[in-house]
């Protein structure tokens, strides 16, 4: 019997480096390489003005009173200033903020005062989203937040300004009291259930995903990384960013926000060699009108995370996206992010039904969520990881961050996932959707991959309500094809009743118009356990 445990061995070692001696180390051997594209502001860098562009950032901050250890927030889309932000924050020893720019006003109260955000950077506009008029309306109730600069106006030039008053050798000073193991960033976890916590990284978390994430898909000087996925998440900032500047590679920006139009056009004109993005991203592009006569031919991998791919769309991204070496990354902000991943050569069936298996220098291992005993491979159980990319903990908030992280330092991730014979690991659901039917445990992603190819169903949400009899039963929540024509329960038993066991199929049915969403996204299943529990 063989344990769900693996170890990534790796004859590469860790990276022992700031974040600002990687990106000086990676200018000063690739000076004169394009290191940054803006396509929507026309603007570029080479490694060389990019190192310099964050050296003048990083002494306007010193400059402006931030010092090691402070939080500086920034509240902006994908733009280069961004960029420069999250090195220039990282130069100095201060911890970046992201703040979700889908937040909105009360939202981002509670995280400038939960991390005690002292300077923020924001952008001033968005689509509906006015910055300056929700910053304006919180800034009396956040005490400690002392500066405000918007991007692309004259208070960004006055903190460029503030640099005048500190000499390089005050910035190299500062720099050489910084260790790799110092926080440097801190990400608020979407929270479907009260307030978002605060996953706080170090130099030595980040990067080092970024570049063993980089280095599973053989990123080189050479190659040159679209990066349609927001910044404020780790996709964006460490997969996309740190994995770039920790090889050499350009990073270039579509567009301020997810575009499907703006991100082929850059691929194209860019000339890029990987292109990153969710599922529903891909199928957006592969769907848009015209999409046969963009050039993609430059494209070689790229990165599919945050959810499952199905099995047509990853084909269609190989065949017609020429994306022969595409990767899937699983993770979590908590670990910074990425555990596991597919390996370049790595057939379909790896792909699409895997989330791949151990990265280098971490575990995993898979155990019973009562017990903590590690499951042999092939059963079902709670996804746990340790390494050098679990977070230091939640930011100001040790009960939490001991509700995760045990005394063994695995992070617990809440996730259930079965690790094959082969090592590679699968994930079936959420630990808090399972449903406990008669003493059976039933998984819901199962059930909900299963009516998905019902024909009168376009989306199908699983969750368990309270029962008398079973202590839980099976409510399966169904948007319809056509609304004039949804299934029946009669219809959805009749369906199950050949291919599910009998514990499995849903006893109870919702028609619905649409799902509860969170910000970022995701389905509300305790809303719906809520709406529809008491039967």
């Amino acid at each position: 019997m063989t344990l769900s445990y693996a170890h990534g061995v790796s004859g590469t070692p860790l990276l022992g480096e700031t974040i600002g001696g990687n990106l000086a180390r990676t200018a000063a051997a690739h000076p004169g390489r394009e290191a940054l594209v803006d396509v929507a502001a026309g603007a570029r860098w080479t490694y060389a003005e990019l190192d310099a562009a964050v050296d003048l950032l990083a002494r306007g901050l010193l400059g402006s009173g931030v010092g090691k250890g402070d939080r500086v927030g920034i509240w902006a889309v994908n733009c280069a200033e961004w960029v420069l932000v999250q090195y220039a924050t990282a130069r100095i020893g201060a911890i970046m903020v992201n703040i979700n720019p889908a937040y909105r006003a009360h939202e981002l109260e509670y995280v400038l005062n939960q991390a005690g955000v002292s300077l923020l950077v924001a952008s001033q506009t968005h689509k509906t989203s006015d910055y300056r008029a929700m910053v304006d309306a919180v800034r009396p109730k956040c005490p400690q937040l002392r500066a405000v600069h918007y991007i692309a106006d004259s208070s960004w030039d006055v903190l460029l300004e503030a640099a005048t008053g500190v000499t390089d050798e005050q910035l190299r000073d500062t720099q050489a009291q910084l260790s790799c193991d110092d926080p440097v960033n801190i990400q608020y976890t979407s929270g479907t259930t009260g307030f978002p916590k605060g996953a706080t990284l170090s130099h030595h978390n980040i990067l080092n995903n970024g570049y063993f994430v980089g280095e599973m898909i053989a990123y080189t000087e050479q190659d040159r990384v679209c990066i349609p996925v927001p910044f404020y998440h780790c996709f964006g900032m460490v997969m996309g960013n740190l994995a770039a500047t920790s090889h050499g590679a350009c990073m270039v920006i579509p567009a301020p926000s997810f575009d499907p139009a703006a991100t082929l056009r850059a691929v194209q004109q860019e000339r890029c060699t990987s292109l990153y993005g969710v599922p529903t991203m891909f199928i957006a592009e592969l769907n848009l009108p015209g999409f046969a006569s963009y050039d993609l031919s430059t494209l070689r991998t790229g990165i599919m995370a945050g959810s499952p791919c199905p099995v047509e769309v990853m084909k269609r991204v190989v065949a017609e996206m020429n994306m022969a070496e595409v990767s899937i990354c699983y993770g979590m902000t908590e670990t910074s992010p990425v555990s596991t991943q597919t390996r370049r050569d790595d057939d379909l069936e790896r792909r699409t039904g895997t989330v791949g298996r151990v990265m280098p220098h971490i575990e995993v291992k898979i155990v019973d969520p009562v017990s903590g005993v590690t499951l042999p491979r092939g059963e079902a159980g709670e996804l746990c990881t340790r390494g050098y990319s679990v977070m230091l903990g939640y930011w100001d908030e040790p009960e939490k961050t001991a509700e995760s992280v045990d005394a063994g330092r695995w992070m617990h991730t809440g996730d259930l996932a079965v690790m094959r014979e082969d090592g590679y690991v699968q994930i079936v659901g959420r630990i808090k959707d399972m449903i406990i039917r008669g003493g059976e445990n039933v998984y819901p992603r199962e059930i909900e991959e299963f009516l998905y190819a019902h024909p009168k169903i376009a989306d199908v949400q699983v969750v368990g309500v309270p029962d008398e009899r079973y202590g839980e039963e099976i409510l399966a929540c169904v948007i319809p094809r056509d609304p004039a024509d949804a299934p029946t329960l009669e219809e959805i038993t009749e369906f199950c009743r050949e291919q599910l066991a009998h514990y499995k199929i849903p006893r109870r049915l919702e028609v619905l118009a649409d799902f509860p969403m969170t910000v970022s996204g995701k389905v509300r299943k305790v809303e719906l356990r809520r709406r529809f529990g008491d039967g």
